[in-house]
């Protein structure tokens, strides 16, 4: 057994050296590029990295922790190894889900900060990589249209973190001193019956309960219906219970449903007048998906720069119809790592009055230990102590690198995609769109066995109680064609897609599901876009084939 001494000088060769060492740095990058070499090996015509292979999860619990380390060489293999089967988002036969490949300067982002391994706690432990969290926030807050100056955002763990810090400065605003005391009343939070699944987990760790999160019905573009939820609001407040928080849907993730936050607004400010609240209840903008259109802010649709498709140019108009609205939110939920390209997690909650932040701070005296240097401590008010710089680095890299016209380019080109798909769907008889009224990047549609009036059988899916069997087989139908399409794609020809088990309900109530092409890869092409629904037909063919079908 060696002595502690000399492993240690063993190991000091397994980190960074904090003093230049050209030979030792170039070991470490050199150790990098080994790491992707291997990875690149995996590479093929297949969207995914080497085989199929299911994660083995019962062996991987009978691991334990070795009595002697391993050598770096062998490490990397290990954690190469464990890339197999991963999905590979920029490859333009994978359209499975709102993932994005990370762009190279966001990937270096992300390597610098893990490197250097700076805590966005305070400007102590962060130094300028808090000041690229603050740089990033406000180039984001101008962009959605919030003025930087009095504007305020923190990176957090992601959508669901976003969600949570609107609807707990929402609490503190309709039950002031909750973080003191605890929540000593019910309230309620508003959000559409397609809104993120997060509003139920937020309010269950507030406190609040899943059950006081109303779900307000939407229109058949997927939007919140105005009426209903000034009728629930309404209500609500009759009956005594604050409103925690309105949530507006800003992009929804499976049909890119797109609340009217101006309508929202006014009702929130009617609502305060007729009821002579004390507060105003607290409107957060779920735009984790949406907000990246705010780079269409100032485009001229009309002249049409970038020379965008008939088609596409008014979905994105339509779009920036509705988005061009969220300064009038009191807080958006951001995630670069969905439609700005970088890697997972980097989410921005942006206040449009940074001083909202204060309702959630903490005393100095409450942490004696911390923050004993500079002015810059955002871990007076954020949930996490530690926080990571991974996250901002990554956005700060990409808002550099693609500027405006590259958000432009890589927005419009998904959205020309989808629209060239569609074109594609609408001309087979048995392949029906179901969010035709939504203009993202994401295109829900169902397929039905040969000779199906599918002009009328949306209409009966919907609202004709008697057809439930038949929405059920069809369902049936759709699960099916997906599990075939994606054993086609890892076999190497075909396009990978996934399915939502639940689009929307019917007015019966049944689930209606639906196969998802989610395009949001720079590489994809309109050539492959229209082999898509030959490709689901020949899949529903081969099902329908089988023995019992």
């Amino acid at each position: 057994m060696a002595s502690y001494r000399e492993l240690l000088v063993s190991l000091r060769r397994q980190f960074p050296q904090p003093v230049s060492d050209p030979e030792h740095d170039a070991y470490v990058a050199f150790s990098v590029l080994r790491a992707l070499d291997q990875v690149d090996r995996l590479k093929s015509r297949v969207p995914i990295l080497g085989q199929p292979v299911e994660p083995d999860f019962a062996a991987a619990r009978l691991e334990r922790v070795p009595e002697c380390g391993r050598s770096l060489e062998e490490v990397i293999g290990e954690l190469v190894r464990h890339l197999e089967g991963m999905v590979i988002w920029g490859h333009p036969l994978s359209q499975v889900n709102v993932v994005p490949p990370p762009s190279t300067a966001s990937i270096i982002g992300v390597l610098l900060a893990s490197t250097y391994n700076p805590n966005l706690c305070s400007e102590e432990s962060g130094r300028g990589v808090s000041a690229a969290e603050v740089r990033a926030a406000s180039m984001a807050a101008e962009l959605v249209g919030y003025e930087p100056q009095t504007a305020g955002g923190v990176f957090t763990f992601g959508g669901t973190g976003c969600m949570l810090y609107g609807v707990k400065v929402g609490l503190e605003k309709a039950l002031p001193g909750t973080l003191q005391t605890g929540l000593r009343q019910p309230a309620v939070v508003l959000a559409s019956d397609q809104s993120h699944y997060s509003a139920l987990n937020v309010a269950g760790w507030l406190g609040l309960g899943q059950e006081h999160v109303i779900r307000v019905r939407t229109h058949d573009d997927n939007s919140i219906d105005l009426a209903a939820l000034a009728e629930a609001a309404r209500s609500a407040l009759r009956d005594g219970l604050p409103i925690a928080a309105i949530i507006a849907t800003m992009g929804s993730t499976d049909a890119f449903g797109i609340d009217d936050l101006a309508g929202i607004y006014e009702l929130r400010e009617a609502l305060v007048d007729e009821f002579q609240l004390a507060y105003r209840p607290h409107l957060h903008a779920d735009a984790v998906i949406g907000w990246a259109w705010s780079a269409f802010n100032d485009y001229d649709f009309v002249d049409n720069p970038l020379e965008f498709r008939g088609r596409t140019v008014r979905a994105l108009a339509a779009a920036h119809y509705r988005l061009r609205h969220l300064p009038l939110a009191d807080s958006i939920g951001i995630d670069f790592h969905k439609t700005a390209y970088t890697p997972y997690v980097s989410s921005l909650v942006l206040f449009r009055e940074r001083t909202d932040r204060e309702r959630i701070g903490r005393s100095r005296a409450s942490m004696p230990y911390l923050y004993q240097f500079g002015r810059h401590h955002p871990g007076m008010f954020t949930l996490e102590t530690t926080r990571s710089g991974a996250g901002p680095m990554a956005a700060l890299a990409n808002l550099l690198l693609l500027g405006k016209h590259g958000l432009r380019t890589l927005l419009g080109h998904a959205v020309e995609m989808a629209e060239v798909l569609r074109e594609g769907l609408e001309a087979h008889p048995d392949l029906t769109v179901v969010n035709g009224k939504n203009v993202g990047p994401v295109t829900l549609f169902r397929v039905y066995p040969p000779g199906t009036d599918t002009f009328t059988i949306k209409q009966r899916e919907a609202g004709d109680a008697s057809f439930q069997p038949q929405v059920e087989e069809i369902n049936r139908l759709n699960r099916r064609v997906s599990e075939r399409m994606m054993a086609d794609a890892l076999a190497g020809h075909g396009v990978l897609l996934s399915i939502t088990d639940c689009y929307r309900h019917s007015d019966f109530g049944a689930p209606i599901a639906a196969l998802k092409s989610y395009v949001l890869s720079p590489f994809s092409d309109a050539e492959q876009m229209r082999s898509i629904p030959q490709r689901v037909l020949e899949a529903r063919d081969a099902v329908c084939a089988l023995p019992g079908s």
